[in-house]
């Protein structure tokens, strides 16, 4: 028999429709798999049980009434702790934030997934303010790997990547700022998605400025067109969001890859080394692509590493959320944060404005890129999950996580859809993912060729199980 914390969200809907469990048989059985997998990865600040289970009762009503509030009515949902969710705090990994206050407001995305039902389980870790790619902090220590508890989860969205994975919750909101929902996704074997920028309204407003979106972490591809459908709703708070959607994802599914006109760059035109089991694993999801009948060949994009111009942006932003903080409070922070919150304040405006510069040349050049291609494949990371608790693999000569990041974070400064979806394992059992990104609105033809490779079927691209389930 299928356990209720294997379904899908699509699954868990259709279940309640037909009556063959409830939203709360659902939630405790999500409660539960949270709490007996907390302690070996560590994927959350909070597990709420009152609180879900009177959100869940409040379902399971509807539900015997034939009338679901949404389209997410009862479904376990997890959500980041950088995000405002009303009744708690949001302490972003942070001692310096003090959980004291009235804690009255849903970021927008929360807002949508509660006016569509959904049932909150709890809030998963971060590191300190989402910084890196990594999920460990002063405040929740380490989040580890429910496939090896002695590697990382990734980061930032880490405790969400986790949660998804042990079964804690088919659905969780995640925020990418440079990776941080593929990162962990990746590491974790599941799929996230960095929809367009704007596309998810976003409140507050990040100190990170553009480079911050909000996006789906989930079982697969379906799961996530339906998240989006319900998490792109508009929200006045957010001055910078996109207009209405144009149809729906979930539609937006079907009609496979066929005709569609895949670049695969297995190395960004040699600038990046990527693990051999790594290169094998993205190189059968490509094949898989084209035996579906799209049309792949092996072209880069046309940019160079644009790494010290997302330090200038993304150090700046550090320094920004800290610069309210007194002496003592900034002893508090996890030193490597210090440390590039220090660099960030000495950026000058003509600094910053230079790496603006850079960005929008990027843009320019993927622009023109995707009037040839639809679709850009690549590694989602050049490795595997490493050791637990450090930035960077011990030895691999990288400063900052951006060392070993190189496919994620250009596609923050270009603002573009990118998703990861899981492509199989290396020969230690830990999960690879293969990186999808399209030209920025292009959400759905991302989603598309998504649901193709799940819909493929095939044992090379079956993520493993997890050791902790």
């Amino acid at each position: 028999m299928t356990e209720l914390t294997d379904l899908t969200a699509v699954q868990l809907v259709d279940g309640y429709r037909k009556g063959e469990f409830s939203p709360v048989d659902a939630a405790r059985a999500t409660l539960r798999r949270a709490e007996e997998t907390q302690s070996a990865v560590n994927a959350f600040v909070r597990i709420e049980p009152e609180t879900a289970l009177a959100q869940a009762e409040a379902s399971a009503e509807r539900w015997r009434k034939g009338e679901p509030q949404g389209l997410v009515d009862g479904v376990p949902v997890t959500v980041k702790d950088l995000l405002l969710m009303r009744g708690g705090p949001s302490l972003r990994g942070s001692r310096t934030v003090r959980p004291e206050g009235k804690w009255n407001e849903d970021a927008p995305s929360v807002a949508r997934l509660r006016e569509h039902g959904a049932v909150f389980i709890g809030r998963t870790t971060t590191p300190e303010f989402g910084w890196k790619g990594v999920t460990d902090s002063p405040r929740s220590g380490i989040t580890r790997n429910p496939y090896d508890t002695s590697r990382t989860s990734g980061g930032s969205s880490g405790g969400s990547a986790v949660a998804v994975a042990v079964g804690a919750g088919p659905l969780s909101l995640g925020t990418d700022g440079g990776g941080s929902v593929r990162i962990p996704a990746s590491f974790c074997g599941i799929f996230a998605m960095k929809p367009t920028y704007g596309r998810v309204p976003l409140y507050p407003a990040s100190p990170f400025g553009t480079l911050a979106h909000v996006g789906p972490m989930t079982r697969d591809a379906a799961d996530a067109a339906l998240m989006m459908e319900v998490i792109t709703g508009p929200d006045s708070r957010d001055w910078s969001q996109l207009g209405p959607v144009a149809g729906s994802f979930r539609a937006g599914l079907g009609g496979g890859v066929r005709g569609l006109r895949i670049a695969y760059s297995p190395s960004l035109g040699g600038q990046v080394a990527v693990r051999p089991a790594v290169a094998a694993a993205v190189r059968r999801a490509v094949e898989s692509l084209a035996a579906q009948g799209a049309y792949v060949e092996e072209a880069d994009p046309d940019f160079s590493e644009p790494v010290e111009a997302f330090h200038t942006l993304w150090f700046s932003g550090a320094a920004r959320v800290v610069q309210h903080l007194s002496p003592a409070q900034r002893e508090l922070l996890e030193p490597a944060l210090r440390e590039v919150c220090g660099q960030g304040a000495r950026y000058s405006a003509l600094d910053y404005l230079a790496a603006v510069d850079v960005r929008m040349d990027l843009g320019r050049r993927m622009g023109r890129f995707h009037s040839t291609y639809d679709l850009l494949v690549t590694p989602t990371l050049p490795i595997t999950a490493f050791e637990a608790g450090v930035e960077v693999p011990r030895g691999s000569g990288h400063r900052r996580w951006t060392g070993w990041t190189p496919f994620t974070y250009p596609f923050n400064l270009t603002q573009q859809p990118a998703a990861t979806v899981p492509c199989g394992a290396d020969d230690e059992g830990l999960p690879i993912g293969v990186q999808i990104v399209g030209a920025r609105h292009a959400d759905t033809v991302v989603l598309r060729a998504a649901h193709a490779l799940y819909e493929a079927g095939s044992a090379d691209l079956a993520p493993p199980t997890p050791v902790v389930s």
